[in-house]
C-alpha cells in the first residue's frame, strides 16, 4: 500500500492561499466525459432522467425531494453546445439567475406527472416528447436513436409512438463516469472527513443506554452542521441484529457486551460515502474480537490487490464464497463481500463481488474511487463484524480516504 500522505480535505471554503476544488474545471470535466460517451455511440442525444446524470451533465441541483419523481430531465445533443434542462417550477427561475454556465433559453419548465400522480390522458408527456423532438429536429439528430437513462414506460410509449427510436444511455454515462477528476476526489475526501468526525462523536456516547435510532440522530446533525447536503441513510445495528445484516436502524436500546456497526451514507457538494465501522460496547468476547479479525483481514487482502490492470474478479477472488460464512449462494450473500463505485451516486462502476465479478470482470484503472466491503458473523450466532474502506486507485496502488481507525475491534466506554 502506498506511504503517501492523505489526500486533501481542505474545508468547505474557497481561498486565495490553497488551490482546493476549481468548480468550474469541474463542470468542465464532467460535462466533457458526457459529450465524449455520447460522440463514441450510436445515439444523436441523451436524454435523461437520473438525477445523478443530470448533475453531471447540467452541474444543477435542487435537492433530494424530488429525486424519484421522474419529473426533471435533460438533453444532451451531438450538436448543440450545451445541454438542455426541464426543471421543476421555480427552479427554473433560480437556474437563470445563479447557474450562469446555462444559456437562460436553455432552462426550461417541465412536469411529467409525479409518477402517474397526473395520468398521461393529460398530455403533459405528449406534449413534452413533442418539444423534445423539435429540438432534436433542429439539431439534425431526430433520425438517430436516443439514448435514455431511466424511464416511466408511458413516456417510453409515447417516445415511440411520436416515432423515436430508444436505446439504453445508462451503461454509457455509467462508463463516463467511472474515472474521476482530481477535484472529485477532492469533494470525496472531504466527504469522507466528515464521516471520520461523526465516528469520533459516536464513540464517546456509544454505551448502555442509547438507542440505535439516537446514534442516526446524532449523525444526521453532525453531518448537516458540517456541511453536508444530503444525509440518504445512516444504518446503526447492534447486538442480536447484527446476524443476520438487516441494513436499518431501530430504536433498540444497546447493552452491554453489544457488538454494533454502523454505515454512513451521505454527500459533500454532491459526492457520496459508503463507511461502515464496528465496535464492541463496554467490553469484547472472543467471538466478537475474532469475528473483526476475519474481516478486517478479508477487507486487507481485498486493498491489497488494488492496482491499475487487476480484474475485479481478483479481487473478489480473495473474498470468502458465500457458503462458506453461512449463505446458500452469493445472491443470498450479496452486498456482504462487495465492493462498488463512489462519486454522484451510492452504486457506479466499479461493483466487485463473487456474483458478477466472475463472469464479466472490469480492469481496474486510476482514477478510480470506489468503496470495500466486508463482513464476517461470529461463532456466537448473533455478533457480526462489518468493515468498509474508501478506495481511490493510483497509478502506484490504493489510496485510502476514510482515516478512522479500523486495524482492530475498538471498544467504546471500556468497563
Amino acid at each position: 500500500m502506498s506511504s503517501a500522505r492523505p489526500l486533501s480535505a481542505p474545508g468547505h471554503m474557497q481561498v486565495d492561499y490553497e488551490e482546493r476544488v476549481d468548480f468550474e474545471r469541474l463542470r468542465q470535466y464532467r460535462l466533457g466525459r458526457a459529450r465524449a460517451a455520447l460522440e463514441g455511440s450510436e445515439c444523436g442525444a441523451f436524454l435523461l432522467f437520473d438525477f445523478y446524470n443530470i448533475r453531471y451533465t447540467t452541474q444543477t441541483w435542487i435537492g433530494g425531494a424530488l429525486g424519484d419523481k421522474m419529473t426533471r430531465y435533460a438533453l444532451l445533443t451531438r450538436t448543440d453546445e450545451d445541454p438542455w434542462l426541464w426543471d421543476f417550477g421555480s427552479a427554473v427561475r433560480h437556474h437563470k439567475l445563479y447557474s450562469n454556465w446555462l444559456p437562460d433559453e436553455n432552462c426550461l419548465p417541465g412536469m411529467l406527472g409525479m409518477r402517474g400522480a397526473v395520468a398521461p390522458s393529460a398530455g403533459l408527456m405528449e406534449s413534452a416528447v413533442r418539444e423534445i423532438k423539435g429540438l432534436l429536429e433542429d439539431a439534425g439528430v431526430a433520425e438517430m436513436p436516443v439514448g435514455m437513462d431511466i424511464v416511466e414506460p408511458p413516456f417510453l410509449f409515447e417516445m415511440q409512438r411520436q416515432g423515436l427510436t430508444v436505446v439504453d444511455a445508462q451503461q454509457l454515462m455509467l462508463d463516463a463516469r467511472e474515472i474521476k477528476s482530481q477535484d472529485e476526489i477532492t469533494l470525496l475526501t472531504q466527504a469522507a472527513a466528515m464521516v471520520d468526525g461523526v465516528y469520533q462523536d459516536i464513540v464517546e456516547v456509544l454505551k448502555p443506554g442509547i438507542r440505535e435510532n439516537q446514534i442516526v440522530a446524532l449523525a444526521n446533525k453532525r453531518l448537516y452542521e458540517m456541511g453536508s447536503d444530503q444525509v440518504e441513510a445512516v444504518n446503526a445495528i447492534s447486538g442480536e441484529r447484527c446476524n443476520p445484516h438487516p441494513h436499518n436502524f431501530t430504536d433498540r436500546l444497546i447493552r452491554p457486551g453489544d457488538q454494533a456497526f454502523f454505515d454512513i451514507i451521505h454527500s459533500f457538494n454532491g459526492y457520496r460515502t459508503c463507511y461502515y465501522r464496528t465496535f464492541s460496547v463496554g467490553s469484547a468476547t472472543q467471538s466478537q474480537r475474532d469475528a473483526y479479525t476475519k474481516a478486517h483481514e478479508w477487507m486487507m487482502a481485498a486493498i491489497d490487490m488494488i492496482k491499475p490492470g487487476v480484474g475485479t474478479d481478483q479481487v473478489a477472488a480473495v473474498w470468502p464464497k458465500a457458503q462458506d460464512f453461512g449463505f446458500d449462494n452469493e445472491m443470498a450473500a450479496f452486498g456482504l463481500q462487495f465492493g462498488h463505485g463512489l462519486g454522484l451516486g451510492l452504486h457506479e462502476r466499479p461493483i466487485i463481488s463473487r456474483l458478477n465479478s466472475m463472469k464479466e470482470p472490469i480492469e481496474l484503472k486510476a482514477g478510480m474511487v470506489f468503496a470495500l466491503e466486508t463482513y464476517c458473523p461470529a461463532d456466537d450466532g448473533f455478533s457480526a463484524a462489518r468493515l468498509e474502506e474508501e478506495v481511490v486507485v493510483t497509478p502506484d496502488g490504493p489510496r485510502i480516504l476514510t482515516l478512522f481507525p479500523s486495524h482492530e475491534l475498538m471498544v467504546t466506554n471500556p468497563y
